[in-house]
This record gives structure tokens, C-alpha cells and sequence, in this order.
């Protein structure tokens, strides 16, 4: 088939970048494919972050033309007269926030004219995770135009049943993250060392963008019960889009000033590998979850991973066998399963079940997905 993949690449960053190059890789060996990125995606005052330019250095970025503005109509009709001289037979376009509603849905909606390929979105978050006045009507004049959906967890897709009723959708676990460009991993003797963390000590690894529902509160509170039993370190690694002074006072009044390290910056790629192979195991206490990239990198770095039981987490990680679900928002559980982990020496067990399970995470099962999409369901 044709194929027009619409979604960010490097040089923006993230996981949803990340995302495009990986399923631009697995599309491109079966398919003609062609991606379209942006040329800007939000304006500086509505983005939380510093930056949505990627630091890290990449020698084979995916090829992408560049062309859509979040603020330039102009754009969205440039894109859609690009996508017309391309005659694909289906376009792929990613979904994780309302912000992009007025553009993707003016490109699905124009789309509908003939001749109109069928038009496929894979929605990483049908609704967002901070919800607001307005939200479903956004995702419905984006998505409403869709001849078919491909989510990765039960929460998205019974969002979409809950705006659109029946529809054509394909569930797939969200896929592996192993293989990103440009991560190194060293020994973890040596990663420790790289970090100035003791050797011997048990590593806690929370990484990520800090945000209220990713629940870094309820970690820092389970901390204080770990550290009864054994001499454990906290890596907070990731941008703070959130005010981070709070988090720092609640580390003193916990007294965990040693125990803690914060590193509140996006991580580039050539640096990600020493932080994943200091730790011991990636802790994820979400209040709320469709996904996580996080697992999937975690999975794909051969590090286990202690979870809530929340949205698409409970659907990736295999209690026991690739790593531990625990109630939300729920300080003494995680405390709990925490020291099971280590007193237990769950790790090795469970970085054996990850390695064996590198099937279940291919991006084969979105590329055929996506196959089973263009070939039922309306046309755009």
C-alpha cells in the first residue's frame, strides 16, 4: 500500500516522536510510506515544558517533510494538498491531545472528499489524562471522521466506544521502545559509578515527565518505610512540569535528602542507558494510565517494572512474571512490594520473562493492525 504516517519526529522529543520513527521503520519495510511532521507544534506559552526540541544527537533521523503549523490553517491546507498528490490508500494519524483537534479534524474532515483514502488513527490517549470543559467535543470533531482506530490499551478504547458507539478498532499492546538511537548500556557497576551512586545499594528508578497524575507523591511517601529495611536510592529523572520546590520540601520533611536524587531535565538518548542501568527496577505509582512508553522502554532495557494497577499498566505488566501491580495512591502497598522485590530477588527471574517476552511487544502487531484497518471499515 501507500501509506501518509502523521505524527512528530526528531527533532522533537518525546515519546510520541518516538513513536512515529519506530512505526515509520516497521511500515516502511512493507509498505510505500511517507511521513508527515510538523514544522511547529505548540506555541511557547501553551507548552509546559522548556523546550519540545529534542538534545540528543541523531546521525539517521527518520526522512519527514515538514509541514504542518498547530497555528497556520494555511498548513493544515498545505498538508492536505500534499496528501492528495501523494494518492495513498490510507493515512495513519496519532492522537494524544485535544490541542491538535482544530487541525487534525479540518485535515479528516477536507479529507472526506473524493478521491478519500481511508483515514486510520491511532489514538495514544482518546481522552486526556487532566480532563476539561470541552474535551469529548474535541475528540469527537477530530476523530469522528476515522474509518478506523488502533488503541493500546481498554480504557482508550472504551473511550471511543463511549463517543462513537460500534466502530472499527484494533487493541495492540503499545510496543517495545528497545532499540531507540543512540542508548548505550554500560554495566551497572559502572552506571552507578558514572551517577556517584553506591555500588551495592538497591536503585528505584522513576523516570519521566513529573506530572500530578504519574503520582511521585505517593512513591516519596512509600520511601520512608523502604528505607527501614533496606539502604535504597530514588532516581527522579525527567522534566518537572509541575512546580518542583514542592517535591523538594516534601523529600526534607520526609527526610530523605540523601536517599533521593532529582534530575529535572529531558534525558537525550546517548545518556538514558547509564540512568535504566543503575537501576534495579522502574517504578511507576500512576494515579491514572491508558499506556506507558515508560514500560516499553523499561521492558526493552531489560528492567523490571512495580506498577499501579491502572488503565493499559495492569494490560503490559504480568504480575509476578515481569514485574508487581499494586492498588494506586496507596504509599504502604508500594512500600510493600517494593521490599518483596528485593527481599525476594525477583530481578533476575523477572529480566528473563522480559527477554522472553519481545514478541508480544513487535511493532509487527501495529503495522498489521493498521493492515486489517485499510482493508474494512468506511473511508474517511
Amino acid at each position: 500500500m501507500k501509506i501518509a504516517l502523521i505524527g512528530p519526529t526528531y527533532p522533537f522529543r518525546g515519546g510520541i516522536s518516538h513513536y512515529t520513527s519506530f512505526l515509520y521503520e516497521e511500515l516502511s519495510c512493507h509498505h510505500d510510506t511517507t511521513v508527515i511532521s510538523f514544522r511547529r507544534q505548540y506555541p511557547r506559552l501553551l507548552f509546559p515544558g522548556r523546550s519540545d526540541v529534542d538534545p540528543s544527537t541523531l546521525e539517521n533521523a527518520v526522512p519527514a517533510e515538514r509541514l504542518l503549523d498547530s497555528l497556520d490553517p494555511l498548513s493544515w491546507a498545505r498538508t492536505v494538498a500534499r496528501l492528495r498528490s501523494l494518492r495513498p490508500d490510507v493515512v495513519v494519524m496519532q492522537w494524544w491531545v485535544p490541542y491538535w483537534a482544530p487541525a487534525f479534524g479540518t485535515i479528516a474532515h477536507t479529507l472526506r472528499l473524493p478521491p478519500s483514502p481511508r483515514l486510520v488513527y491511532i489514538c495514544h490517549n482518546v481522552l486526556p489524562h487532566e480532563s476539561f470543559a470541552g474535551a469529548r467535543l474535541l475528540a469527537r470533531f477530530a476523530l469522528s471522521r476515522a474509518s478506523g482506530y488502533v488503541v493500546h490499551s481498554r480504557d482508550d478504547e472504551s473511550g471511543l466506544v463511549s463517543l462513537f458507539g460500534r466502530a472499527s478498532i484494533e487493541r495492540c499492546p503499545l510496543p517495545t521502545y528497545g532499540g531507540l538511537p543512540g542508548v548505550h548500556l554500560p554495566g551497572q557497576a559502572e552506571a552507578r559509578r558514572a551517577l556517584g551512586l553506591a555500588v551495592d545499594n538497591p536503585v528505584l528508578l522513576f523516570f519521566g515527565f513529573v506530572r500530578p497524575y504519574k503520582g511521585l507523591h505517593t512513591l516519596l511517601r512509600a520511601m520512608p518505610s523502604v528505607r527501614r529495611s533496606l539502604p535504597a536510592h530514588l532516581l527522579v529523572v525527567g522534566e518537572f512540569w509541575e512546580p518542583v520546590g514542592t517535591y523538594r520540601r516534601e523529600i526534607d520533611a520526609l527526610g530523605l535528602e540523601k536517599a533521593v536524587t532529582i534530575v529535572d531535565r529531558y534525558v537525550p538518548n546517548d545518556e538514558l542507558g547509564t540512568y535504566f542501568a543503575a537501576a534495579d527496577v522502574a517504578v511507576l505509582p500512576y494515579e491514572t494510565a491508558t499506556q506507558s512508553a515508560v514500560v516499553q522502554l523499561a521492558f526493552g532495557l531489560g528492567l523490571p517494572v512495580i506498577a499501579t494497577d491502572v488503565g493499559g499498566l495492569s494490560e503490559a505488566v504480568e504480575h509476578g512474571c515481569t514485574g508487581l501491580l499494586v492498588p494506586k495512591s496507596d504509599p504502604s502497598a508500594l512500600a510493600q512490594a517494593i521490599l518483596s522485590y528485593f527481599h525476594s530477588n525477583m530481578g533476575p527471574g523477572m529480566r528473563l520473562a522480559i527477554a522472553h517476552s519481545v514478541d508480544r511487544f513487535a511493532w509487527r502487531s501495529i503495522r498489521e493492525a493498521i493492515e486489517r484497518l485499510s482493508c474494512s471499515g468506511r473511508q474517511a
